[in-house]
């Protein structure tokens, strides 16, 4: 969506809306704490860089579980409200692969890649869902009518898997089929599992507060998040009471990693700002995140590689605009991503991809 958030925050001037609506928790990272490589200003783990899209809000760009393709979506021309396409790793044979109707988000393939899973309003209405009005200050639209589908991979026989009231949004999958989501059927917004089917639906995390984004490691044994535990007060009261309402007001994000069965939650990062858009290498050691941490007073969103344990924070990218919602292929070897580097239009997001060097 142009003003929503689901597994990151899209687009086309996220920066610029999250630099006026987080409550940023600036000089929050410890001592010590800064990005190792940030003096040298070089991607030196990025090599040959592709362009893959060139125009609109093209975002949550992820792999195939073979590395052969890529589902995103994206707002363009003829495209007025995110839909669910697929590519190429050229970019080549771009093909819309959800209904057309209402909005969709989080495109995901099944690790047999004989299906996709992805989000959407469409039963709700055939049009874009409204834009939330701003009389309440600057909120988000958790809309009500999302809910997950599954279908095979060209947009065929399409089936719903959630049909709860409320928000089911942010569905990936693990390898061994089972589906780990965001949804607000419980009252907050919080990360349940399921099987590939809709069937055994879990709720995984149970703290106040706007947990989601989540994503399987490589084994299917961990699960990494995006997040913030709100304590009582007046800023959880103001959070529900607006969720009640299927509206989100923005707050500082940090990283989070639980086991598949939600037990064991530790939290990763404790930088301030707006961390957000986690993905595990392969290695299940190590994870990589946008954040604007590093610049919390201003627009700029780098992509960050920290060790599960919270150590070794290294800084990705030095572009000085937007990264975000990176994703390592399955053998490690390639890194995609959204930026609003090298734009024709101002506010356009685009996808890349890059070969990664360890």
């Amino acid at each position: 969506m142009n003003r929503r958030y689901a597994h990151g925050l899209t687009i086309p001037t996220v920066a610029i809306l999250l630099t006026a609506t987080f409550s940023f928790q600036t000089g929050a990272a410890e001592e010590g704490s800064g990005a190792q490589g940030a003096e040298s200003g070089g991607e030196t783990h990025l090599a040959n860089i592709r362009q893959l899209t060139f125009a609109g809000q093209n975002a949550e760009a992820y792999f195939s579980s073979d590395g052969s393709q890529i589902v995103f979506q994206t707002t363009r021309e003829g495209v007025p409200c995110d839909q669910i396409f697929t590519m190429g790793l050229d970019g080549s044979n771009v093909q819309l692969v959800s209904t057309g109707d209402g909005r969709t988000t989080c495109g995901f393939f099944y690790p047999d890649g004989a299906s996709i899973i992805y989000a959407s309003t469409h039963e709700g209405a055939a049009e874009c869902p409204p834009e939330p009005s701003f009389a309440l200050g600057y909120v988000w639209a958790v809309y009500d009518t999302y809910d997950i589908y599954r279908a095979a991979p060209d947009g065929s026989g399409l089936e719903p898997l959630t049909d709860t009231p409320g928000y089911d949004a942010e569905a990936t999958i693990g390898p061994d089929g089972r589906v780990v989501f965001t949804s607000v059927r419980d009252g907050d917004m919080e990360i349940y599992s399921m099987n590939g089917d809709g069937s055994d639906v879990t709720r995984l995390t149970t703290r106040p507060g706007p947990d989601g984004g989540p994503f399987f490691s490589a084994d299917g044994s961990k699960i990494v998040f995006r997040g913030r535990e709100m304590p009582p007060g007046d800023e959880y009261d103001d959070y529900k009471r607006l969720l009640d309402q299927g509206l989100w007001r923005p707050t500082s994000l940090e990283i989070f990693v639980m086991d598949a069965d939600g037990s064991n939650l530790r939290q990763v990062t404790e930088l301030g700002g707006a961390s957000f858009g986690p993905f595990f290498h392969p290695d299940g050691e190590r994870i990589i995140f946008s954040s604007n941490w590093h610049d919390p007073a201003g627009r700029n969103f780098d992509l960050f590689v920290i060790n599960e344990d919270g150590t070794g924070l290294e800084q990705i990218t030095f572009n000085g605009t937007f990264d975000g919602f990176p994703m390592f292929s399955p053998d490690g070897q390639q890194l995609i991503f959204a930026s609003n580097r090298d734009n024709a239009v101002e506010g356009d997001t685009n996808v890349f991809i890059a070969d990664w060097v360890d």
